[in-house]
């Protein structure tokens, strides 16, 4: 039962055990557990208005299992029924097949076919092979940051032949943004992994390993610290945005004169853990020289962002609205050039991720007044003689 929400939801029911009156069920459900909310639950006996004993429950939780996955499916030449439903009751029966996770997960291609089988028609048939088949699409998209680097299935997975979106999204943007950068130096920090040697949860470490100078040299280096960092760390949630933020706030709120602006890349898979802390963070940041840029990759929903991304509505915290607009978010799928030229297809992502940036930037020296500073006199290559500029 959701949190307002009066009507129950069936999640699912034991096996029956007869003539006895201390069952010991042997079905388990699994259940998303949710740290910041409440979850309601009723456990119903049947029988209602009597006393029917007690109940003892027991709750674990299960490691390495907080991984989300999306299914398709598609029959082909199934028994003509009315219905194709995961779990029937009240429909005409096609057949049955069962697979796991892990077989799910080394499917060739993706693609994994399973035959259809009735119990009852194989039994009454010799020739009978199948009610048809069921093929299913895999995919495992990242929930706050756990899914395995070294599965093919990962966001995060390190193919030999090609970037992972993570590193198409930060190259395509920072191969363009580094050129405004003087000494190309960049601090890169993750947020949610367990970190070594004793398993600690942080939300905003170095990818290269070192707290105290996390700048990595050019994009190049980002990405080179961002790959050995998927070898060291346990990717872990929750995912929290605000700790990142706040780090970038703190640089940006010692320099207020205008000589320097900040610009935060954020990529994430859209699963957000702290939003109304990242809300006030991102309040408190509009007034500094900032901006965030936002890309999703993953075929999650992206609601949250699009809210922090405050087009429509100005974000807001406690009543508190963000001075100006420093959020930019776009969805890295909808750049996916279908013929294969990624080239192509990242810089139209970079564009439009950079787009808002010179206005943001101008909008915060102009409320301050801050001017131009004067230009910086024309280089001249060491042993050539000074030239006048007409």
């Amino acid at each position: 039962q959701g949190i307002g929400n009066k009507e129950w939801r069936e999640f699912g029911r034991t096996e029956v055990i007869d003539n006895t009156l201390n069952p010991d069920f042997v079905r388990k459900f699994i259940l998303d557990y949710f740290f910041e909310e409440r979850q309601n639950l009723k456990f119903d006996l049947g029988i209602p208005g009597k006393k029917c004993g007690t109940i003892v429950v027991k709750a674990e939780e299960l490691s390495n299992c907080r991984e989300s996955v999306m299914m398709q499916f598609c029959g082909n030449k199934l028994d003509k029924k009315d219905f194709f439903v995961i779990q029937t009751h009240d429909h005409d029966f096609i057949g049955e097949f069962s697979t796991s996770y892990r077989e799910l997960s080394r499917g060739q291609s993706q693609f994994n076919v399973y035959e259809v089988i009735n119990p009852k028609k194989k039994g009454k048939k010799k020739k009978y092979l199948n009610s048809g088949t069921v093929s299913i699409h895999f995919s495992c998209y990242i929930l706050a940051s756990v899914c395995n680097p070294a599965q093919p299935t990962s966001l995060h997975y390190m193919n030999p032949y090609q970037l992972n979106t993570y590193a198409m999204a930060l190259k395509a943007v920072g191969d363009i943004i580094q050129d405004y950068d003087s000494d190309k130096m960049f601090p890169a920090l993750g947020f949610g992994a367990k970190l070594p040697p004793d398993g600690r949860i942080s939300h905003e470490f170095a990818l290269n390993g070192n707290p105290q100078n996390p700048y990595c040299n050019g994009i190049d280096g980002v990405m080179e610290a961002y790959y050995q960092s998927l070898k060291s760390v346990q990717l872990y949630g929750p995912t929290n945005f605000s700790p990142v933020i706040n780090h970038v706030a703190r640089y940006a709120a010692s320099v207020k004169d205008g000589s320097q602006y900040f610009i935060l890349l954020i990529i994430t898979d859209g699963v957000i853990s702290d939003m109304a802390q990242t809300k006030e963070s991102i309040v408190n940041a509009a007034s500094l020289p900032m901006s965030i840029i936002i890309v999703g990759v993953g075929p999650a929903e992206f609601d949250a962002m699009i809210e922090l991304d405050g087009d429509e509505v100005r974000i807001s915290s406690r009543g508190r609205y963000a001075e100006r607009d420093i959020v930019q978010f776009v969805p890295f799928r909808d750049y996916i050039d279908r013929t294969g030229n990624h080239i192509l297809s990242m810089a139209r992502l970079a564009k439009d991720v950079l787009a808002e940036i010179p206005d943001q930037f101008l909008s915060y020296m102009r409320t301050r007044g801050i001017k131009p500073s004067p230009a910086p006199p024309p280089y001249t290559p060491p042993g050539h003689p000074l030239q006048t500029q007409i």
